[in-house]
């Protein structure tokens, strides 16, 4: 039995692109984990203040605008294509960051803007990962392969979150860049090695040149006529709304403000929520859900508003780290049954578009962020908490009721 679930983990590294992208998306996840952790916590010093520090989080998501309109260039390019160039971005700015911390010109200004930067771009990172797996993956191997793939960011939350407090709190800002942009550069490298298949787009010679808008108005408007994606999308607008600014966001002033713990407790809570989202990831790896994956979807992001009530009532780190933990495990479950459901769903010649819609989802993080950073200044932490979690639990009854006959009874 064991022997069997471990083939089954290791059968999507039988394609040979996945046997590059794996390591090269892991690299890219732990210099994100990093990069978010080191500035979050170096910004929430120096300014001593929870509304800069949403402000700065939610930088980091504003490309989620433009996601779709690459997801496009991803189709009409090829995702190694895309890929490269996001990487190659990422990269420059990491260079650029650690040269003003090593010569101790750096300030809150900076890493504002250098974020509104690089978050123009990033979000579209795992649209490209998403859509290269859906196009080098055979069906009864994508659920499997998008479980594997997830354990490149949990483990990120956990590895990456611990080894950039470390050198933080050991060698300084500048330093600890050093091994940001490292990790960088080796992703890029691994990058190169992915399959290079270009979706076909179905269309006809004579019109295959025409504008990409005229394909991003074609695949937003294919969106809001397939009831099944659309589901999906409210259901990901809303959970980044409401949930991942308590588990994610807001955190650093969580440790600091809540539970009196410094840059290192930070990174424990970091790591708890990715330990519970790993074992999830890991968990829908060895036992996929092949059947009704909208339904899955459903229940668990009911389960995530649940848990993050608890969240809002708890003043101790160690019962923080459970909750997140638990947290972590069941957004797991929820995120991968989402894109698998999408992934299922899509047409291939939507599929990267499609993928940069539910990255246009995202969207609803910087605004529960900064939502989150007025709320706790005006009525404190836990009835934020508790606001955003049953707010969250009556919108997600009105979006299943509304599309029960897709999301419950779809086997999609």
């Amino acid at each position: 039995m064991f022997n069997r679930l471990k083939l089954s983990m290791y059968e999507p590294f039988s394609v040979r692109s996945f046997r590059f992208q794996w390591p090269a998306d892991l690299m890219a996840s732990w210099a994100f984990e990093m990069e978010t952790i080191i500035l979050g916590w170096y910004v929430l010093t120096i300014t001593d203040s929870v509304l800069v520090l949403t402000i700065f989080a939610s930088m980091q998501w504003l490309g989620t605008l433009i996601a779709p309109y690459l997801g496009v260039l991803g189709d009409r390019w090829g995702r190694r294509t895309m890929l490269c160039l996001l990487r190659a971005s990422y990269l420059t700015t990491s260079i650029i960051t650690m040269s003003l911390a090593l010569t101790d010109t750096l300030n809150a200004s900076i890493i504002l803007g250098i974020s509104f930067v690089i978050g123009l771009v990033r979000p579209s990172d795992l649209v490209m990962r998403n859509g290269l797996i859906g196009d080098t993956m055979l069906g009864n191997v994508l659920m499997k392969a998008m479980g594997v793939s997830r354990t490149t960011m949990d483990s990120a939350r956990i590895a990456g979150a611990l080894l950039g407090a470390s050198l933080f709190s050991l060698l300084g800002i500048g330093f600890a860049y050093v091994a940001v942009t490292l990790f960088y550069v080796i992703s890029l490298l691994l990058t190169f090695g992915v399959s290079s298949v270009r979706t076909q787009t179905g269309r006809e010679n004579g019109i295959i040149n025409r504008s990409p808008l005229t394909d991003l108005k074609e695949g937003l408007l294919y969106v809001w006529k397939t009831p099944t994606l659309l589901a999906a999308m409210c259901f990901a607008f809303l959970v980044n709304l409401t949930v991942f600014p308590v588990s994610h966001g807001i955190l650093p002033f969580v440790a600091k403000e809540i539970y009196h713990i410094d840059e290192n407790g930070l990174s424990h809570l970091v790591a708890s929520y990715a330990i519970g989202a790993l074992i999830g990831s890991i968990t829908m790896a060895l036992l996929p859900i092949r059947s009704y994956p909208a339904r899955f979807m459903v229940c668990n992001i009911f389960l995530m508003h649940i848990v993050i009530l608890f969240l809002g009532q708890v003043d101790t780190k160690l019962a923080g780290q459970l909750i997140l933990a638990t947290t972590g495990f069941v957004q797991s479950l929820a995120m991968i049954s989402m894109a698998v459901t999408l992934l299922n769903i899509a047409d291939e010649k939507f599929r990267g578009l499609v993928m940069g819609v539910r990255m246009l989802a995202v969207y609803g993080l910087p605004v529960g962020l900064i939502g989150s950073g007025l709320l706790i200044e005006w009525f404190g932490y836990s009835n934020t908490v508790t606001l955003y979690g049953v707010g969250g639990l009556i919108v997600s009854c009105v979006i299943a009721f509304k599309w029960r006959k897709q999301l419950w009874w779809s086997s999609m």
